[in-house]
């Protein structure tokens, strides 16, 4: 009987909440470039420094890099190294010009204000396309290359390798189950920004260094200054918009959103239909720290969602900027949040990697070379193990906690980590003897193996741009909600802010002569 009810509850809500081709929005299996699932994609990459080298490794294990493109010489040297005899540019468009018939597929992970430039250059080429988080900076991108994925009809991802996670499906089935009632709040939370924000005082221009092509590197941004100038006092994040300071800039980055909610509000955006509803507001609550051209310091984001379907209207709330986990209302004193701590480890014993989908992390995605083997973890799983062993070997101190997700129902909790892993009930205890609800979504093959899978023919990948788009859509209304004061009225149809001029010139990026994609959707 609990499982034919457990099927009725979960028709109700597949309906519309998961495409029937999986994740994906097209059933179509022969998309252009098709190829087989034995032979190797040829792919291009438009950056190579940073995040853009564990993608390039994650798909070099299986797949041929063929092409390389990067605007700072230095930042790429690492994958240039590796990738020697391959042909190397700083101009994307040259590469898209003069290789673009030697490759299939491109990887896009530059600072996020040029996503939507490069991924849309790409995909009008027919060239299939994995572009990390945030998939854009702005809701009227996100809407473009949702739109233009099914237009061009090509493989898809964005880099949120939390929505590949057992956990995140193990989340959403719990809910769809019943386990905790109608959900009514989410709490979700990081301990970024880890650059700087806030800052009011843009340093004195300095000289370009030689393997920095600056212009390139603004983009379809407005042209100013370069300097190497350093943030305030204790952050190490090197020069003043780079490597990693850009995502505090209004004009490059999405702050704290950009850089972790693609992750964290994954499992609220697949348990709760997140996307299907579109929130009818946004407001942030709190600021700290403001400036005229960058983030604040800290913040609280409110989104306000419709109901849908069985669910009742939902308030989400995001706070960035927190050391450990937040202080909410009906939660037992003494439970842990979001990310599970490691226990202690006794003196005189060796660390033991913790599980995850990270790098570096026992069933992560590996060490191999450019061709060797490599894992890709589907993210540390809850057992009661592991609470048992926290709880004889406490531990001492923990970054856990600061970064998660909490979901509040009329019936229970649920937690769950950075990317959706370690998913449980609260108070934990609940999980001693518990069963995971039958599994009604298909998993993943690993992250990139999802898009690769895709690309040449197999089922859509978890976080395709059908899935991704208006996830991101909805998403980046916080980013507006730190620039423009009040409670901001949100017409998705329309796309537009029904009751604020000023947060409507924020919907849609400004394009530097030149490198506005042609687009009329």
């Amino acid at each position: 009987m609990a499982i034919s009810r457990r099927h009725f509850f979960f028709g109700s809500l597949l309906a519309g909440a998961v495409p029937t081709g999986g994740f994906g929005s097209t059933p179509s299996l022969k998309m252009m470039g098709y190829k087989s699932p034995n032979e190797k994609l040829n792919v291009a990459s438009i950056g190579c420094g940073g995040k853009a080298s564990s993608d390039i490794r994650g798909c070099a294990a299986t797949e041929n890099i063929v092409a390389l493109c990067d605007v700072d010489d230095k930042r790429a040297a690492g994958i240039y190294k590796t990738f020697e005899k391959q042909p190397k540019f700083k101009d994307f468009r040259k590469m898209l010009d003069q290789e673009g018939k030697n490759f299939d597929a491109c990887i896009v992970t530059i600072p996020d204000f040029m996503h939507a430039v490069a991924a849309m250059a790409c995909m009008e080429r027919g060239k299939h396309v994995y572009v990390q988080k945030p998939l854009t900076r702005t809701a009227w991108e996100a809407r473009m290359l949702t739109e233009a994925a099914a237009k061009y009809r090509v493989a898809t991802q964005m880099g949120n390798q939390g929505y590949s996670n057992e956990g995140t499906r193990q989340c959403a089935e719990m809910i769809w189950a019943g386990e905790i009632g109608n959900v009514t709040e989410v709490h979700a939370w990081t301990n970024r920004p880890i650059w700087p924000q806030g800052v009011t005082e843009i340093p004195a221009p300095t000289p370009v260094p030689d393997t920095l092509d600056w212009d390139l590197w603004l983009g379809c941004a407005q042209a100013r200054p370069y300097t190497k100038g350093a943030g305030p006092a204790g952050y190490d994040n090197g020069d003043f918009y780079q490597p990693s300071n850009w995502r505090g800039f209004f004009d490059f980055g999405c702050g704290s959103l950009g850089d972790m909610a693609c992750h964290i509000l994954g499992a609220p955006n697949l348990a709760l239909n997140l996307s299907k509803r579109a929130p009818t507001s946004v407001e942030c609550i709190k600021r700290e720290g403001t400036s005229s051209f960058m983030f604040p310091k800290q913040c609280v984001i409110r989104f306000d969602f419709p109901a849908y379907g069985s669910m009742p209207p939902l308030k989400v709330f995001w706070y960035d900027l927190l050391k450990e986990q937040p202080k909410i209302a009906g939660v037992p004193d003494g439970e842990y949040l979001g990310d599970m701590p490691s226990p202690a480890r006794p003196q005189g014993q060796p660390g033991q990697a913790r599980g995850g989908g990270q790098g570096g992390r026992a069933g992560g995605r590996g060490a191999g070379g450019p061709q060797g083997p490599r894992t890709e973890g589907t993210g540390r799983v809850f057992t009661w193990a592991q609470m048992e062993a926290v709880k004889e070997n406490p531990p001492t101190s923990t970054g856990a906690g600061a970064n998660g997700s909490l979901f509040i129902g009329d019936k229970g909790m649920i937690t769950t980590g950075t990317y959706g892993e370690g998913t449980r009930l609260i108070p934990v205890e609940k999980m001693q003897n518990y069963s995971f609800p039958q599994e009604v979504l298909s998993r993943s093959p690993g992250h990139y193996h999802d898009w690769i899978r895709a690309c040449k023919g197999g089922e859509p990948a978890c976080s395709n741009f059908s899935v991704a788009g208006p996830f991101v859509e909805w998403m980046v209304l916080g980013v507006v909600a730190t620039r423009v004061e009040g409670k901001l009225e949100w017409d998705a149809a329309k796309m537009r802010f029904s009751n604020n001029a000023e947060a409507n010139k924020y919907v849609k990026p400004f394009y530097r002569k030149g490198w506005a994609p042609n687009w009329k959707g």
